[in-house]
């Protein structure tokens, strides 16, 4: 009696784990993905809550905190991310890591492409 009892946890514990990574991925995947959320279009990159843009800057706030791609992306810019003065300025093209933060676009960091002429 004892030996059937043995298997049968060890047939319980065995189902868990294979189960529990299938369940794991599954709700993780949940809580990245919005339910109704359209896939990303255009040359915004999503992994996890941190995104990517790149494009050419549009304009830019008189402060040097905002900035404006042509593809109507708007990035802030917080002191935290340090940017070479003069560089960012309207033409220039840019890569930026973001972050979505009370509906504005935090830039995390900022590379700005230098033209060589």
């Amino acid at each position: 009696m004892k030996t059937f009892q043995s298997r049968r946890v060890l047939l319980v514990l065995a189902a868990l784990l294979v189960a529990m990574p299938v369940v794991w991925v599954s709700e993780s995947n949940a809580q990245t993905t919005p339910q109704g959320s359209a896939p990303q279009t255009g040359s915004m990159q999503s992994a996890g809550s941190m995104q990517q843009v790149q494009g050419e800057i549009k304009s830019v706030d008189p402060s040097g905190r905002m900035v404006t791609l042509d593809d109507g992306t708007e990035l802030t810019i917080p002191q935290s991310v340090s940017v070479p003065q003069g560089m960012l300025k309207e033409g220039a093209k840019v890569k930026a890591s973001f972050e979505e933060q009370g509906g504005k676009k935090v830039v995390t960091s900022l590379e700005v492409e230098t033209s060589q002429k």
